[in-house]
């Protein structure tokens, strides 16, 4: 990546951080995440112009209400402080190698990886990548900060549930070797309404949602948990095709969370990875159940798989330019997924989930 096109993200990112991490009351600001995806893609020439448009919809940066210590766990998950987190984070990441900072609190913020729908972790590893490609760039470094900051004042946590799956229930989920069996496999609330936070209360009022996150193994083997982590990304994208109707926006996330958690774990001691899967599927799965439609769409309502002629690499780009040309940072984002699992499957129907997504989300 040249200087001129990270600089092209260090400035989007300093206009940014004068924004909140949120606006209108609940949405979260995707600015930070989608321009760094279009740089990361080629598309570093129309990122002022996105942004002058998009910054129009966001709100200042809040203010703070006092410093974060020691107490630091009163603070969790209270929206309040996000002001103070960042203040925190930014004080941490000053005093040591965003790496130490980034292996400390991972664990700590694990397992509220659903907060604010997932868009903490994601704002996080859209920051790791940028860090990983481009170096430790002082303004790539504090978009870390704010990340880590935003995933703290959201922290939440998923229902377990009751008592623990039955060991005959477990036995009847044996046959579903595969990651997209498994994702096939997890229940449906029955009252798909209200907002996240009203949909995953309901899980744990779910008789079969403590099977579903007991029948998903988590193998102890770093490498292991890596392959199988991508496995859940390349799974929920391509469910995503069929299924996404069922939410066009907050489907998205399945795939774009896990897929965070992937790019993140280069940063990560490798002791880290098991427990970052068990994570992702725990968030991927809730989405699911909270969102899915009951039944899929009809075959012939699907965007065709693109024709045949072109290089992969020329497919996986112009898929990406045209969630650039549609401007949602919805699209833009599981684009920026897609493309990814397109690369890494060869399965036409990731370029077809991404075109999809165009089509159910409002550009």
């Amino acid at each position: 990546m040249t200087s001129a096109v990270v600089g092209t993200l260090d400035e989007a990112y300093e206009r940014l951080h004068a924004t909140g991490p949120e606006f209108d009351g609940f949405l979260s600001n995707h600015g930070p995440m989608a321009v760094e995806a279009m740089v990361r893609h080629g598309h570093s020439d129309v990122v002022g112009s996105w942004l002058d448009a998009y910054i129009r919809r966001l709100e200042e940066f809040p203010r703070g209400i006092g410093s974060i210590g020691a107490d630091w766990r009163e603070a969790l998950g209270d929206p309040r402080r996000v002001a103070d987190w960042t203040e925190f984070f930014c004080g941490e990441i000053r005093e040591r190698p965003w790496q130490q900072v980034l292996n400390a609190w991972w664990p700590r913020l694990l397992p509220g990886l659903v907060a604010a729908a997932t868009h903490g972790v994601i704002r996080v590893g859209h920051a790791v990548r940028a860090l990983l490609a481009d170096g430790d760039d002082d303004t790539h470094i504090a978009e870390l900060a704010h990340g880590l900051a935003y995933w703290a004042s959201r922290w939440q946590t998923v229902p377990t549930g009751h008592a623990g799956a039955s060991a005959a229930s477990a036995a009847g989920q044996a046959h579903l070797a595969t990651t997209a069996e498994l994702l096939a496999a997890v229940p449906r609330i029955d009252e798909q309404s209200g907002g996240v936070g009203e949909r995953l209360a309901r899980l744990g009022r779910l008789p079969t949602w403590p099977l579903a996150l007991a029948g998903f193994g988590v193998p102890a083997a770093p490498e292991q948990a890596r392959a199988r982590l991508a496995d859940l990304v390349d799974a929920a994208t391509l469910r995503y095709l069929s299924y996404g109707h069922g939410n066009g926006i907050m489907l998205v996330h399945t795939a774009t969370a896990p897929n965070a958690v992937l790019r993140t774990l280069p940063a990560l001691d490798a002791a880290l990875w098991p427990p970052s899967l068990a994570a992702a599927w725990t968030a991927t799965s809730a989405l699911t159940a909270v969102y899915s439609p009951a039944y899929p769409a009809e075959r012939a309502e699907l965007p065709a798989p693109p024709a045949g002629g072109e290089s992969r690499e020329d497919t996986a780009e112009n898929t990406f330019a045209r969630a650039v040309e549609h401007g949602d940072v919805h699209v833009i984002k599981f684009a920026d997924t897609a493309v990814e699992v397109f690369a890494r499957t060869g399965n036409p129907d990731a370029i077809s989930a991404a075109l999809r997504a165009g089509t159910l989300i409002e550009p």
